[in-house]
């Protein structure tokens, strides 16, 4: 039966009601093949989507090809160093126009008919040319590669969109911009991002990524072993002073400052003398270079940014950059890049892999915890897939909503952040009825705050 907006999506998606103070999520928005679609067609198609790092395509004619939005893409530097994104279909009868993962070529060629075109776009041979009339420069430039409609970057971060008339990505970006300047600030020389992608699939709905990643609430009882661990050798894990943040359209911040140590910026036991007395140094270089109070940001604090939609960045141990691309309601594609500072010193660039492996790597005291927890959750709401009873198909994000009322900023361990991704998803997706709230909201919800 279709549902309020004429769509078939139902309405009370998100429940908010702030006299009792509850936060309920309908359980249909994971399960839903029409609630996955509707996502597709005014989400996907309609916002900023991260591609990858400008380092991924280093030198003139290197290319990758990804998947966004179920949109396959040719994402690559052409033979003059510009930054291209090509939609990976022949421009003559729709092939995939590329079948290799990653590369360095001048030109593709469509093994279907022999097409050929430079990397710039242009077409650079069709077999027998002579059969069309009207193949002179008019037609050729009516079969150049398809572009994505905008392609912008921020420090090194390609983003791209389906739609036209998205807002400039810095507009888009908002207050995350800057968290993001905060990592090309962490060496002088810069970041880069290593050869090799992690991927791997989840069988789960990809807003359970998102609020696996938003949720420190879970992190001493799930990753109990990398807890015990880290106490082991001699750090102590807090939840103390640890903070979420909404930064407006979508995104959002946790501020985690009791959840171990980082790779140059802030020494731990378990990363040895050595790694020590290179961390003093290179800590005592960004104070001259960055201040002491924005040396501090960037460096003493981990993060983890969610850019809505598609990318996570872990900025922990060491950094990593994480994609997002649901392929349907329940099964999600993850690939997954470290981000490193531009010739880093060997000893450092080993610690630094074998520590980002051992926690957010697939493998990871991490990652395997955080996926069977949330392909758990895909499991068990089909619990109450049936029940009609009022509520019941309906999940809790309530934890931390006295504080708003009180107008304390959130904690890293309350779901303020998590509440904040669903509202924007209502919006995003533009259900009549889909955000029903009661009671009086606080005037004041989560907010940014002023690290420039």
């Amino acid at each position: 039966m279709p549902g309020p907006d004429g769509t078939g999506l139902p309405g009370r998606l998100v429940v908010e009601d702030w006299d009792a103070l509850t936060f309920r999520v309908n359980r249909v928005a994971y399960r839903s093949e029409e609630v996955f679609q509707a996502e597709r067609d005014r989400i996907w198609a309609r916002t900023w989507l991260y591609l990858g790092h400008e380092t991924e395509v280093a030198t003139p004619n290197d290319f990758k090809t990804r998947t966004l939005g179920g949109r396959p893409l040719i994402f690559c530097r052409d033979a003059d160093g510009d930054i291209q994104a090509w939609l990976n279909s022949c421009p003559h009868r729709g092939t995939i126009l590329c079948r290799e993962r990653e590369g360095s070529t001048k030109l593709f060629q469509c093994f279907y008919h022999a097409w050929t075109f430079r990397n710039s776009g242009d077409v650079a041979a069709i077999p027998g040319k002579d059969a069309y009339e009207a193949a002179g420069e008019g037609f050729l430039d009516s079969m150049r590669l398809r572009a994505v409609p905008r392609l912008e970057s921020h420090e090194g971060f390609v983003f791209v969109s389906f739609d036209p008339d998205v807002p400039p990505l810095l507009e888009y970006l908002g207050d995350a911009a800057d968290y993001m300047t905060m990592i090309s600030q962490q060496h002088e020389a810069g970041m880069e991002v290593l050869p090799g992608t992690q991927m791997y699939g989840v069988r789960g709905n990809w807003k359970l990524g998102v609020e696996n990643a938003m949720d420190g609430y879970h992190f001493s009882p799930t990753h109990n072993t990398f807890v015990g661990y880290l106490r082991e050798t001699g750090f102590a894990v807090t939840d103390d002073d640890q903070y979420a943040y909404n930064l407006g359209n979508g995104h959002s911040l946790l501020v985690l400052t009791g959840h171990g140590g980082r790779i140059s910026m802030l020494w731990e036991p378990r990363f040895g003398e050595d790694e020590k007395v290179r961390t003093e140094a290179h800590r005592a270089e960004m104070d001259r270079r960055l201040g002491p109070e924005r040396a501090r940001y960037v460096a003493d604090e981990s993060h983890i940014l969610f850019v809505w939609p598609n990318l996570l960045l872990f900025d922990l141990e060491g950094l990593s950059i994480r994609q997002l691309e649901p392929v349907a309601a329940d099964r999600t594609d993850v690939r997954a890049w470290q981000l490193a500072p531009r010739g880093e010193d060997a000893d450092t660039r080993a610690l630094r892999m074998k520590t980002m492996v051992s926690f957010v790597g697939p493998g990871g005291l991490a990652t395997p915890d955080d996926i069977e927890a949330y392909e758990a959750v895909q499991r068990g709401i089909e619990a109450t897939a049936a029940d009609t009873r009022p509520g019941m198909d309906y999940s809790d994000m309530s934890r931390g909503m006295v504080d708003e009322v009180k107008g304390v900023q959130g904690r890293s361990i309350d779901e303020g952040a998590m509440r904040g991704f669903w509202r924007h998803w209502v919006d995003a997706l533009g259900v009549e009825d889909g955000l029903a709230v009661s009671g009086d909201r606080p005037e004041r919800f989560l907010e940014g705050r002023n690290v420039r």
